[in-house]
C-alpha cells in the first residue's frame, strides 16, 4: 500500500511574534495571520477552520470550531534567522546555530567589483536593502540603457540579481548568479542568491515570478530528505523547494509558477494523474525507487513575494482564500493512507512597517483521514513536521531531531 506525506508550506505565514523577536528588529506585535484578519472586511477559510487553525491565534473571521477534525498548534523556530532556508532546513532537521550574513549597509565594494569581473556584467546598479518592486522601478531605465544587473538584499540573508528578459537573455542572466553564489563564500556565505527577471516598460514593470531562481546554500547531509531518499522512497520537491535544498535529498521536482500552478500541481499528485517518471532529476527508473513510500514538499510562494513583502493585506487574505478552497479538494480527494500538513516557514507581516521577514511562530495543522483531531500545543521546533513524515513512511528515525506529531498533546522539546 502506498503512503504519501504531503507537506504545503504557505510561505510567510506567521501566526504571531516569537520571544526573541526584538533581537531581529521586528516591530512589536507581528502576527501574520491574525493582522490580516483583523484589517481585512472578511476572510473565509472554513476548510482551515474545519482543521483548527482557529484555536492557534485570535482571529475575527474564522472560528474557532469545536472538536476540530485535524491536528492544530504552533511552533517555534529553534535555528537564527528568520528565512526561507532556515525554515526549511530546520523543518527537515538541520538546525542553524549562526544565521547566514545579512548587509544593511550593501555588500562591501571590493565583494562587488569582484562580481562585475567574474561575471563581466561591466557594472551594476542598486547595491542596496529595498524591496524588489521599487528598486526595479528606480533602476528600471537605466537598466534597459545600460545592461548592468540590478543588485539588492534586504533584512534577509539574500544577494539578488534583476535584469529585464528583453536586455539580458535568462541564460545569461542564470550564469551572473552561479558566479554570485560561487563567489559569496565562507564570510559571505548568504543563504540565497536569487534571479528576479521582470518584463515590461517603465512604470509598468512586472516581475516574472515564473524564471525565478534561487541559488540556495548546499545542505549538509543528514535531513529528513536524506533518509527518505537512502530508504528508497521518493522525494518530489514542487515549486522552490528543489532550489532550497540544492536538489540533496530530492529524487523528483516541478518548478512552478505561482500558487494556482502549485495547487493544481498537488491536486493532480493527489489524484494518481501526475507521471512521476518525467519529474525525475536522476534518470532512474519508476521501478528502482520504493514508491510505496512518498513524500511530496511543496511551497506555495506568492505568499511572500507577492504581498507579504509588499504588504498587500488584501492581496494576501485573498491567496489564503484560494488555498483553503484547494485545501477542501484536497481533503475530498486523500486515501487513508495519505497524511496532509499545512505550515508555514516564516512570518512576513503585511501591516508591519518594512518589507522584511518577520520572526514569528508559525501554524501547523495535520490531517488524514484516520487520524483524530486534537491540539499539538507549542513545538519547540520546525522539525517536528520532518519527525512526524518518518514516522507516517515507516523510515527509520536513525538520529533525526524532533518529535512525532503522531500522538496529540505529547510532551516536547529539542
Amino acid at each position: 500500500m502506498t503512503k504519501r506525506a504531503f507537506v504545503i508550506v504557505i510561505d510567510a505565514l506567521g501566526v504571531g511574534a516569537l520571544p526573541d523577536a526584538g533581537e531581529y528588529m521586528d516591530a512589536p506585535g507581528a502576527n501574520t495571520l491574525g493582522n490580516i484578519d483583523a484589517n481585512v472586511a472578511s476572510l473565509s477559510l472554513p476548510n482551515m477552520a474545519a482543521l483548527g487553525v482557529g484555536h492557534i491565534t485570535p482571529l475575527r473571521h474564522v472560528l474557532a470550531v469545536p472538536n476540530p477534525k485535524g491536528r492544530y498548534g504552533k511552533m517555534a523556530e529553534y535555528s537564527k534567522g528568520k528565512d526561507t532556508t532556515t525554515g526549511h532546513w530546520e523543518m527537515m532537521g538541520l538546525y542553524l546555530e549562526t544565521p547566514f550574513p545579512t548587509y544593511p549597509e550593501g555588500f562591501p565594494e571590493d565583494l562587488i567589483q569582484e562580481f562585475i569581473v567574474r561575471s563581466g556584467c561591466k557594472g551594476i546598479l542598486g547595491n542596496v536593502p529595498a524591496s524588489g518592486t521599487e528598486i526595479i522601478e528606480r533602476h528600471g531605465q537605466e537598466h534597459l540603457e545600460t545592461g548592468y544587473p540590478i543588485l539588492y538584499t534586504s533584512a534577509d540573508s539574500v544577494f539578488q540579481i534583476a535584469t529585464h528578459v528583453e536586455k539580458v537573455p535568462l541564460a545569461t542572466m542564470y550564469q551572473w548568479c552561479e558566479v554570485a553564489r560561487e563567489l559569496l563564500r565562507g564570510q559571505h556565505e548568504v543563504s540565497r542568491v536569487i534571479a528576479r527577471p521582470f518584463m515590461g516598460e517603465p512604470g509598468n514593470f512586472k516581475r516574472l515570478g515564473g524564471d525565478r531562481r534561487d541559488y540556495a546554500v548546499s545542505p549538509p547531509m543528514g535531513s529528513c530528505l536524506d533518509a527518505i531518499k537512502q530508504h528508497g522512497g521518493i522525494v518530489l520537491g514542487v515549486g522552490k523547494i528543489e532550489d532550497i535544498f540544492c536538489q540533496v535529498g530530492i529524487t523528483h521536482a516541478i518548478h512552478t509558477k505561482g500558487n494556482a500552478h502549485g495547487l493544481e500541481v498537488t491536486g493532480q499528485i493527489l489524484e494518481g494523474k501526475l507521471a512521476l517518471d518525467p519529474l525525475c532529476i536522476e534518470a532512474k527508473p519508476l521501478s528502482e525507487y520504493d514508491a510505496e513510500k512518498q513524500f511530496i514538499f511543496i511551497n506555495l510562494v506568492d505568499t511572500d513575494m507577492n504581498y507579504g513583502h509588499r504588504r498587500d493585506v488584501q492581496g494576501y487574505a485573498r491567496a489564503l482564500e484560494e488555498i483553503d478552497v484547494a485545501l477542501g479538494r484536497f481533503m475530498q480527494t486523500m486515501g487513508p493512507d495519505d497524511l496532509l500538513m499545512i505550515t508555514g516557514d516564516h512570518g512576513c507581516d503585511p501591516t508591519a512597517p518594512g518589507s522584511d521577514h518577520t520572526r514569528e511562530y508559525v501554524p501547523i495543522l495535520m490531517y488524514a483521514p484516520a487520524l483524530e483531531g486534537g491540539n499539538l500545543g507549542i513545538r519547540t521546533s520546525f522539525a517536528d513536521i520532518g519527525r512526524t513524515v518518518l514516522d507516517w513512511l515507516h523510515v527509520p528515525v536513525n538520529g533525526q531531531p524532533g518529535y512525532s506529531m503522531m500522538t496529540p498533546n505529547q510532551l516536547l522539546g529539542v
